[in-house]
């Protein structure tokens, strides 16, 4: 019995196979003038670790991931799945990263009570600050701007960086690499651009007013790929983060001395 592949852009939920086929970009006009505000959050995923699902006839990439609390990206990337995000009925999906450590098993129980020390109180436990990943790309900034929201390690609302600007200014690669999507289908990136640089690296591009390139298109570093604008925020800025085999990593490390 031939298996049904199941096909997913990224795109709006429920959208049928035919109309969920290419990515279209987007012109729309300036939206209108907002006051100034903090940004709200990006939606994050909550990893369920140790979990996994089979895929059931009829699921896509964005239901599974809208069902269990996960963005539908972060559920591609950990579980290696490309372009166009095709899945099969019976497949395994982890709902967690795969660089996880498994956590380390509990002691055995004392067989006597009375034999058992007083346990001390153990500090706690601060998550160790990822060794940044030497890359041997030649990054550069996506857009002129302040930066106005940094990373944090560990944070899952700080995934990236946030640079204000203007509307309809350029936003630009930040290295050379191909667009492996152009959409609106994730929830708090608005207009979205993500480029693939190597079978490890990923930049991604958020909050656009207009996307000017077409998934499978090949860019260079420099070259516009976008307009900035505030599309699923509330002032004009670029969300731009860079990812390392699905993991965030700070940009400013990679990104040159302004």
């Amino acid at each position: 019995m031939k298996t049904t592949r199941l096909l997913l852009l990224m795109g709006v939920a429920g959208c049928t196979l035919a109309a969920c086929g290419h990515s279209r970009v987007v012109r729309s006009p300036r939206p209108a003038r907002m006051a100034a505000s903090s940004l709200p959050p990006v939606r994050v995923s909550q990893p369920k670790y140790g979990t996994t699902v089979v895929v059931a006839r009829g699921q896509t990439v964005y239901r599974i991931a809208t069902e269990h609390g996960i963005t539908a990206l972060d559920l591609a990337l950990w579980n290696n799945i490309p372009p166009p995000y095709t899945i099969y009925p019976g497949q395994s999906l982890r709902l967690y990263p795969s660089d996880r450590r498994e956590l380390p098993a509990s002691p055995p129980a004392s067989t006597s009570a009375a034999a058992r020390p007083l346990a001390t109180p153990s500090p706690a436990v601060v998550p160790a600050v990822p060794t940044v990943v030497a890359s041997t790309l030649a990054w550069r900034w996506p857009a002129d701007g302040n930066v106005v929201g940094t990373f944090a390690a560990g944070d899952p609302t700080r995934q990236g960086i946030d640079v204000a600007g203007k509307a309809g200014q350029p936003v630009r690669a930040a290295a050379d690499g191909v667009v492996v999507y152009s959409g609106s289908g994730l929830v708090g990136y608005g207009e979205l651009v993500i480029i693939k640089h190597s079978d490890q690296w990923l930049s991604a591009y958020g909050h656009n007013r207009a996307r000017l390139v077409n998934e499978g298109a090949l860019v260079k570093a420099g070259q516009q790929i976008a307009e900035m604008g505030r599309s699923g925020a509330t002032r004009d800025v670029l969300h731009f983060e860079i990812r390392y085999n699905g993991k965030p990593v700070d940009p400013q490390q990679y990104l040159p001395a302004k």
